[in-house]
């Protein structure tokens, strides 16, 4: 994939499979189809986005969208009814997008404020996260959650960033089910204030990385022990205090950065 950094807005792609070795350049708008199937020859949407596209940005029979189910897959399709109400599409091509060689995933305990939560999962899916786990633990000030909103955050976020692949996102778990996974295959990470290692020194791993996140009042005597007898490492995230939801974006933006 080729980026033009004359616009940020603009992206090219190669649609491989109807217009092989073509580099077509678009103001893409992405929308999501979660039903959406690689073999699927047309979509029609729903009543909200077929009024966004007719209303709001104007399109009409003959242009061009864009499509992803989240699972990797981007379509352009070509609008046939502009109808505001049930605007309907034709698959003209499609393109499978690779994932990294690597899989991210952060289980954090909710922050008492739900906004700053709301934040770290908006961020973390722009810069790249394959799986969320909101995390119950003893000193958690969070006990409940609004998974439908975060799941709409998520895919706000998926689509602004122009990427394919929707992040998982788990229940609220409390930290003993959450400790009875087997997380063997990856490198299992626990962000720790006083752990004279550093983040950056796992990112040359070819493995899949873990990292726990605690609460504001930070993770019990008692789950440390647990996770260090669980083979997690703590690692030191920065020199200053951070903020729950700081630090698991610092997290993401580093192993993104550094393994890119």
């Amino acid at each position: 994939m080729k980026k033009y950094t004359n616009n940020n807005r603009y992206i090219a792609y190669i649609c491989a499979n109807k217009v092989p070795n073509i580099i077509k350049l678009q103001q893409m708008n992405l929308f999501y189809a979660p039903d959406i199937q690689p073999d699927s020859k047309s979509y029609v949407f729903d009543k909200d986005e077929s009024r966004h596209i007719s209303k709001v940005l104007r399109k009409r029979i003959g242009d061009k969208l864009f499509l992803t189910n989240g699972k990797g897959w981007l379509f352009e399709a070509e609008i046939t009814d502009d109808n505001p109400k049930k605007t309907q599409a034709k698959i003209v091509a499609q393109q499978k997008k690779e994932k990294r060689n690597f899989k991210l995933h952060i289980a954090m305990a909710p922050t008492k404020s739900n906004e700053r939560f709301e934040w770290f999962l908006e961020k973390a899916t722009e810069l790249g996260i394959d799986e969320i786990t909101p995390l119950l633990t003893g000193h958690s000030e969070r006990k409940k959650i609004k998974p439908e909103r975060y799941q709409k955050i998520l895919i706000s976020a998926m689509k602004q960033s122009l990427q394919t692949y929707l992040p998982v996102l788990n229940p609220l778990t409390t930290w003993n089910d959450f400790m009875q996974n087997d997380f063997s295959r990856y490198v299992k990470l626990i962000a720790y204030c006083s752990s004279d290692k550093q983040i950056t020194d796992f990112v040359q791993t070819d493995k899949d990385i873990i990292i726990l996140i605690g609460p504001e009042g930070g993770f019990s005597d008692k789950e440390l022990t647990e996770a260090l007898n669980n083979n997690f490492i703590p690692v030191l995230l920065s020199r200053n205090r951070l903020r729950t939801e700081t630090a698991g974006v610092t997290a993401v933006a580093a192993l993104n950065l550094l393994r890119f």
